[in-house]
């Protein structure tokens, strides 16, 4: 019997479903904000620690979001996000590794770095879907490494 017909496999409704739907999610990083609306519910939660000392909670629904990636990619508007691993499905909760990539275009208080500076940084997502839309959203960014990057608070 041949190798290749036998290992063939499909995927399971639950893993294509969370593969899209990560599809989608980085679409949205890396700046397509009509996919908002589709792949956000209006009740949508956040959970992360905020570079002004806030835990996320004021981040809420699709225009909420929206303006948090805006917020995110108004220091390097080539900023590109990727998975590294994932999606892990469990339950209602998908989780994805990203990485993000980009050139810091100025304007972060304090920083040391220069307009231009390639700058690179991951993360870690864990999304809670019901009804095929994102309700709970917990960031997990390495902004020490971001920060490091971009000189903030350095002589």
């Amino acid at each position: 019997m041949d190798n290749a017909s036998t290992s063939t496999s499909t995927m399971s409704p639950a893993r294509e479903a969370a593969t899209n739907l990560v599809s989608q999610w980085m679409a949205l990083w890396n700046g397509d904000y009509a996919i908002a609306e589709k792949i956000i519910s209006e009740h949508n939660r956040v959970h992360a620690a905020m570079l002004d000392g806030g835990d996320g909670s004021a981040v809420g629904g699709v225009s909420g979001m929206v303006g948090f990636v805006t917020q995110g990619r108004s220091l390097a508007s080539d900023l590109t996000f990727s998975v590294e691993v994932g999606p892990i499905v469990e339950g209602d909760y998908v989780v994805v590794r990203w990485v993000a990539t980009g050139h810091y275009e100025g304007g972060m208080p304090g920083a040391g770095a220069p307009a231009g500076t390639a700058v690179t940084f991951h993360g870690t997502d864990i999304l809670r879907v019901a009804d095929a839309q994102i309700v709970e959203y917990w960031l997990n960014g390495d902004t020490l490494d971001l920060m490091t990057q971009l000189q903030v608070g350095a002589p």
